[in-house]
């Protein structure tokens, strides 16, 4: 018997798992910290942490897992990793960090990644890397370079969240094509990194991390890794891939026509393609997806609302009903009793930063059409799901215009998707059958690991054990109250938007 381990090393926590590899049942999990990890923001839209805190919560983690399970520690086969996308670590000629991470949700580069659009024409960037390089790590880096260079120039390489802690584990710094897409530094047309973009922003090629694959052996288990872990020095480090990639993978999502779900702190969809298309304007945008291959491509397109869950617990902290997952609980009955649509009742969730899918404007959180002779705690509860699902519906409307369809929505039982009326609303105001399967990017991580380590043959070998909770199929009786509602949202919102 063996296992195999996944981590998930999200900004708010790092989650473990160990599955039996045999009947791909998880045998154990655990998470660190118990709260959330703090981000810092030294100025108004920045948002940064220390890679070194990642790492010691994901030995925390492990350690968790080894007491929990009892597992011998050589029975650990493979190891896979999934990250927070899109942040930038720097590490110098130690290989140390050199400056905080700065993560997904900072928005200091957004000037810098549209003047590069402009200068670089949307022709070459559409065409080439099928997105502006945006707020991404590229960006973020040519940020560094322009306002740190004391520290730019101690540099020896940069890279992702997720390829610091395998860099953590192996010794080697190295990230993946889907890596580099996600940085916005792959080049689609010739199928290697855009150093294009890199000459544009006069950032040397040589501190580019090596190039490994999403499946395979990336590199193994150091001593000085393994004795911190509790685990076996020469366990392979097997897969890595970015937190929505990896959702995707973890369900199965891998053939145009699918899609899968999240609504965490942020939400997402992210749909795959099998052509490089590309959002004229780069309000969603386009990475190489897992399972891409030169005879079987597959892109990954993703649509992404900064305020989805954290909207949720901003109204569980400061409105009360409870606290965890029980607050949580409550609010969702108490949503399901107020009728659909609201009575009229719209709130705009956008209260978490630029929007990538409003062209990185930021219109902030708000409520609209309050009667407080009408409506209630209901009904703002309802109306909170509601607008979190427009606004993924809004995005997904972008993604319908470049090719994606998605006629299947899966998503883990988490977070936003707990709630089943959450469930109902999302399935019939998207169209999509929603499925809810019982599995995490922790699971999907391991899974990966068991593929790329050749302990599973192919994809439908290392599902083996991914149990389907519920269907939710759109509600044909409520398409109407819902489209109305839909279509009111979204006049508000483009009048917001031409106002500000």
């Amino acid at each position: 018997m063996g296992y195999l381990l996944g981590y998930d090393a999200g900004s708010s926590s790092i989650k473990a798992v160990l599955l039996d590899a045999d009947t791909g049942k998880a045998v154990a999990t655990a998470s660190s910290p118990r709260e959330e990890m703090a981000i810092m923001a030294p100025r108004p839209g920045w948002a940064e942490q220390d890679p070194d805190t990642w790492w010691d919560h994901l030995v925390r983690a492990t350690a968790m897992l080894r007491r929990e399970s009892g597992v011998d520690p050589r029975q650990v086969l493979a190891i896979g990793i999934s990250y927070q996308m899109h942040g930038l670590v720097v590490v110098g000629r130690d290989l140390k960090p050199l400056r905080p991470s700065i993560i997904w949700c900072d928005s200091r580069a957004v000037g810098i990644g549209e003047r590069a659009f402009a200068e670089l024409g949307a022709e070459l960037c559409l065409s080439r890397i099928l997105n502006s390089p945006g707020n991404f790590t590229a960006s973020r880096l040519a940020w560094v370079k322009d306002n740190e260079p004391e520290i730019y120039r101690g540099i020896r390489k940069f890279m992702l969240p997720g390829d610091y802690l395998a860099l953590r584990m192996t010794g080697l710094a190295a990230t993946t094509p889907s890596g580099l897409s996600e940085m916005i530094l792959w080049d689609f047309e010739r199928g290697e990194p855009a150093l294009m973009l890199l000459e544009h922003y006069g950032i040397d090629p040589e501190l580019l991390p090596e190039l490994c694959p999403t499946f395979g052996v990336q590199g193994e288990l150091t001593r000085a890794a393994a004795e911190e872990l509790g685990l076996e020095p020469g366990t392979p480090v097997a897969y890595r891939a970015g937190d929505q990639p990896n959702n995707a993978f973890a369900l199965k999502v891998l053939e145009p026509g699918e899609a899968a779900a999240t609504a965490g702190t942020s939400g997402v969809v992210y749909g795959v393609n099998s052509a490089p298309r590309s959002d004229p304007r780069s309000r969603v945008n386009a990475f190489v997806h897992v399972n891409h291959r030169a005879e079987t491509p597959r892109y990954g397109m993703l649509m992404c609302v900064n305020g989805t869950g954290i909207l949720y617990r901003w109204l569980r902290d400061n409105l009360g009903g409870g606290t965890g997952d029980t607050g949580y609980g409550d609010m969702n009955e108490l949503a399901a009793s107020a009728e659909p649509g609201s009575r009229g009742l719209m709130v705009m969730p956008y209260g978490n930063g630029a929007e990538r899918t409003l062209e990185n404007r930021n219109p902030g959180a708000s409520l609209h059409n309050l009667d407080f002779n009408l409506h209630t705690r209901a009904h703002l509860l309802r109306a909170a799901q509601e607008g979190i699902v427009f606004a993924l519906n809004y995005g997904l409307d972008i993604m319908r215009g470049v090719g994606v369809e998605a006629k299947t929505a899966r998503a883990g039982k988490a977070n936003m998707f707990l709630s089943p009326l959450f469930g109902e609303i999302f399935a019939t105001v998207t169209g999509a059958t929603l499925e809810i399967y019982d599995t995490d990017g922790a699971q999907g991580a391991a899974r990966g690991a068991g593929l790329g380590a050749g302990i599973y043959g192919d994809p439908d070998d290392a599902f083996r054990g991914l149990r389907r909770e519920a269907t939710v199929a759109p509600d044909p009786t409520l398409e109407n109250v819902y489209g109305e509602a839909y279509g009111c949202w979204k006049k508000l919102l483009e009048s917001i938007l031409e106002s500000s």
